[in-house]
């Protein structure tokens, strides 16, 4: 009986040695395949190999020469109306002034966060026009006044600094009559120059009903987001220009590409208000 124990050992021991000389003889020749064949797999698994960037990818996707600043407002349900009318109030205000920030864009939430607000607030010359702005909106007695009667009629709010791609003009001037979808895009993180690059060739696509309005990132607040501002005729409108980019060959291609760099995405439905630049 120990006899045989001992040759099953002696037996078990060289099979491990044999298998693990082939196994590192199989990995020498794999790696070397791999290396020759490297093309083959890119060109199977569509990899793209992007430069390690040298600058900050706010440098690489924006002048910022003009930053943004995103604010949602809660407001109470019963308080919508007046509330509407202390902001108008607010952004002649903000002009008289003098603050250097200019209301881009105002909207109410039709489909979404019901009783939500949503105001761009662009502010020509960058971070210093910015903190100027924001030196008289925290100690000129009347905003302060103001914000203490637009604060009351809040359940809650918050705000982003976004900065706008580089490859994609503000489309400012269009027909009245319009709604807009703000399309909310969380990315993972680092994916953002990723994320550029393929709507830098895809924005071609959607050129339907000149429905493109402006594409932001952010650069202060909640990070790895992207905004998509788009402006339609209605809901019947945005079906169709939608559809129309499935039947233009580079679509698809885009989508494939970018869908696996989201981590969640929110659309909203807004409403211009009566003092809105962009209607």
């Amino acid at each position: 009986m120990f006899l045989r124990r001992s040759l099953l050992f002696v037996q078990t021991v060289k099979f491990k040695e044999n298998a693990s000389k082939l196994a590192r003889s199989h990995l020498h020749m794999s790696a070397a395949t791999c290396k020759q064949d490297d093309w083959w797999f890119q060109k199977l698994m569509k990899v793209e190999k992007l430069d390690t960037p040298s600058k900050t990818q706010s440098t690489l996707l924006s002048d910022m020469e003009c930053v943004y600043e995103l604010q949602f407002h809660r407001v109470q349900p019963s308080k919508m109306h007046g509330y509407l009318e202390q902001c108008a109030k607010f952004v002649e205000l903000m002009q008289e002034k003098d603050t250097g920030a200019k209301l881009a864009g105002s909207w109410t939430c039709l489909i979404g966060d019901q009783d939500e607000a949503v105001h761009l607030w662009a502010y020509e010359g960058g971070y210093p026009s910015y903190n100027n702005s924001m030196q008289i909106y925290r100690t000129d007695p009347e905003i302060i006044e103001y914000r203490q009667r637009r604060n009351a009629m809040l359940r809650s709010r918050y705000n982003q600094i976004l900065l706008r791609f580089a490859f994609w003009e503000f489309q400012k001037q269009r027909e009245p009559g319009n709604m807009f979808e703000m399309r909310s895009y969380e990315l993972r993180p680092g994916s953002t120059i990723e994320w550029g690059n393929h709507w830098a060739r895809a924005l071609k696509y959607r050129q339907e009903n000149n429905a493109p309005v402006c594409g932001f990132f952010s650069h202060i607040g909640k990070v790895n987001m992207c905004h998509h501002l788009w402006a339609y005729q209605d809901l019947q409108s945005r079906k169709d220009t939608r559809e129309a980019a499935w039947s233009r060959p580079g679509w698809d291609e885009n989508v494939r590409y970018t869908v696996p760099l989201i981590k969640s995405l929110r659309s909203r439905i807004l409403i211009p208000t009566p003092f809105s630049p962009l209607q």
